[in-house]
């Protein structure tokens, strides 16, 4: 064969191939990096829906409404309203005081408050998981609002506590905090007790057993001790299950106090001069309204009065279903809440009142 004819035939052959080739480049489809890192992403995305959803099916929920509504209360209503509130309302004018509290109650306290109940209920997570979520770079957020929890549960178990040790001691009768003890055979009164009175002697020397100086470590008071054990072995116990078992705690921890507050308030009514404190409250000083001291006061009650910015808050909405009514439960609890203070204020002003009453008899008897 010509050595043409071989050229020729190579070259035909070398032809086909390359115009194979491009047929096949050209029915493939260009790669696209950027979609295929974007499949990527979206893969590890759709995995973290599906962990998260997981998550959400296993968080435990309230067994009733009634049980998360009273968890709410039981939370929000506290020392604030029965001992803080009184005393600010008092310090600011008495019934002006309750106007700039309303007002920034309602512009700031409930929607604060709905934000946190939303939060809570949407993504279902603690407060540091809340955090987590939103940012990481945010979470010691949710830790700190848990260092401040854990602070705040060691002095309300103190109270706790001496609350303990004040109603076993109230089976005596006559009270020990009722007069002043005797020495001397009961023909001489204790001269400490008698310069200030049974109640705060009693406080001091047998409940507290306080030294007479700081440089004074007076040694441990077992009974305080003893109560304030107990104290804690209740908190244990209502939250050894989480909300299974508190939620039941809840029927009466937040309903009692309401009992209490009410029996209070029939036996103060009844006390005389109670009727005079109740007005001494109710009657308004408007100068006050326009000090920004009481503005500023009656915001921070707003917020100590609601429990905003502890985590607790978000906590307890957390086990609501995600289309539960939140606005209803923001504004229901903070209602609650407003009623709870003026409820407890009109105990304390009616006492009040009465020691007033009281005090005013035995200056005119001198």
């Amino acid at each position: 064969m010509p050595k043409s004819s071989k050229v020729s035939q190579r070259e035909h052959s070398n032809q086909h191939v390359t115009e194979s080739v491009a047929d096949l480049l050209a029915h493939e489809e260009p790669i696209d990096h950027k979609a295929s890192a974007l499949n990527v992403s979206g893969e590890e995305s759709r995995a973290k829906e599906l962990e998260d959803t997981s998550e959400l099916e296993d968080r435990p929920a309230w067994n009733s409404k009634l049980q998360y509504i009273l968890a709410q209360i039981g939370y929000s209503v506290g020392l604030g309203n029965v001992w803080r509130f009184p005393y600010l309302c008092q310090k600011n004018g008495g019934g002006a005081y309750m106007v700039p509290y309303l007002i920034l109650l309602i512009l700031i306290g409930i929607p604060l408050f709905f934000l946190e109940l939303a939060v809570g209920q949407r993504i279902r997570r603690g407060s540091i998981g809340v955090w987590n979520y939103i940012c990481p770079r945010l979470g010691g957020i949710g830790y700190a609002s848990c260092l401040v929890c854990f602070f705040v549960g060691l002095y309300y178990n103190v109270i706790i506590g001496w609350s303990i040790f004040y109603f076993f001691q109230s089976f005596q009768y006559p009270l020990p905090w009722s007069e002043c003890p005797s020495v001397k055979n009961g023909s001489v009164v204790e001269a400490e007790c008698d310069k200030s009175s049974a109640t705060t002697y009693f406080w001091y020397r047998e409940t507290l057993d306080i030294s007479n100086s700081i440089s004074e470590g007076g040694g441990l008071n077992w009974k305080m001790t003893i109560c304030l054990f107990s104290a804690w072995c209740i908190v244990g116990m209502a939250m050894i299950k989480g909300i299974q078992s508190s939620g039941k705690v809840m029927y009466f921890s937040s309903l009692f106090p309401y009992v209490v507050l009410i029996c209070f308030l029939v036996r103060g009514l009844l006390l005389r001069g109670s009727v005079d404190g109740i007005l001494h409250m109710l009657t308004p000083k408007v100068e006050k309204m326009l000090d920004p001291q009481v503005w500023r006061e009656a915001a921070t009650q707003v917020f100590f009065a609601l429990g905003l910015g502890f985590g607790g808050v978000i906590a307890f909405s957390s086990y609501n279903k995600q289309d539960n009514n939140c606005q209803f439960d923001a504004a229901l609890v903070s209602i609650i809440n407003f009623f709870t203070s003026v409820l407890a204020t009109l105990v304390v002003f009616a006492v009040l009142g009465f020691k007033a009453n009281m005090m005013n008899e035995k200056c005119v008897v001198l």
